[in-house]
């Protein structure tokens, strides 16, 4: 379905991503946040493969993917752990929550005409991870990409108060999103200003749980920076 996003390994390890730092840390009903949601397979995966008793909310804007995601919500009997709705978080005063998770879009083009808009993360890749780090949720848990400016998006969190909780890496090898000519030229862009790192035909995909909390003596910064920008 060219329509909606599909990598499994990519959304397989979003979905361990969740429930290693999200839900099973969660002790008591949690409200969790979900930005651009797809087609609601992380989440739903994670769910059923795990006892929470939580809310999840999440928003997405492509119309085939919220009608896929619900008709498998229902199919699992999950309405009542999982709702999507059909629009962008940026659109709502901001939903109370505990977490904040998602696998924003994070290709950098020049623009977003480029073979499925809604995967555009600005000129640098890194806009949208940004912003949902300026939202103020205590936890925030995204998906970065190496090749998407990384370090402005840690120095944003340094900045809005959030440490480095904790993080795993997935090296991954450029798919038809990222091999787009026009995707693929702009990267080679940024790498000579030092904005994107990647090796051959591979990137790293790095899922952050970032914390704002000034108190934590936990802080893994400097080692995802070294990690990122290691190829």
């Amino acid at each position: 379905m060219k329509e909606i996003f599909f990598c499994p390994e990519e959304s397989n390890f979003y979905s361990n991503c969740l429930e290693n730092f999200v839900l099973r840390d969660c002790q008591t009903p949690e409200f969790i946040v979900e930005f651009g949601s797809g087609d609601g397979s992380p989440v739903i995966n994670s769910l059923l493969r795990n006892k929470f008793e939580g809310l999840i909310q999440g928003y997405e804007l492509n119309t085939a993917a919220w009608k896929t995601a619900n008709s498998t919500i229902d199919e699992y009997n999950l309405t009542n752990k999982y709702i999507i709705h059909n629009s962008s978080l940026f659109d709502f005063d901001k939903p109370q929550a505990n977490y904040l998770v998602a696998n924003p879009p994070y290709l950098p083009a020049p623009d977003n005409d480029i073979y499925m808009p809604l995967l555009f993360g600005g000129i640098d890749g890194a806009t949208i991870t940004n912003e949902l780090l300026s939202l103020g949720y205590e936890n925030v848990l995204v998906l970065v990409s190496s090749f998407s400016n990384p370090i402005s998006t840690i120095k944003k969190a340094e900045d809005n108060g959030y440490n480095v909780n904790n993080f795993v890496v997935l090296p991954l090898k450029f798919g038809c999103y990222s091999s787009e000519p026009k995707v693929k030229e702009h990267i080679e862009k940024l790498r000579k200003n030092e904005m994107a790192f990647y090796s051959g035909d591979y990137y790293f995909l790095a899922g952050v749980l970032f914390k704002n909390n000034q108190k934590s003596e936990i802080d893994l910064s400097n080692e995802l920076a070294q990690v990122m920008t290691s190829l």
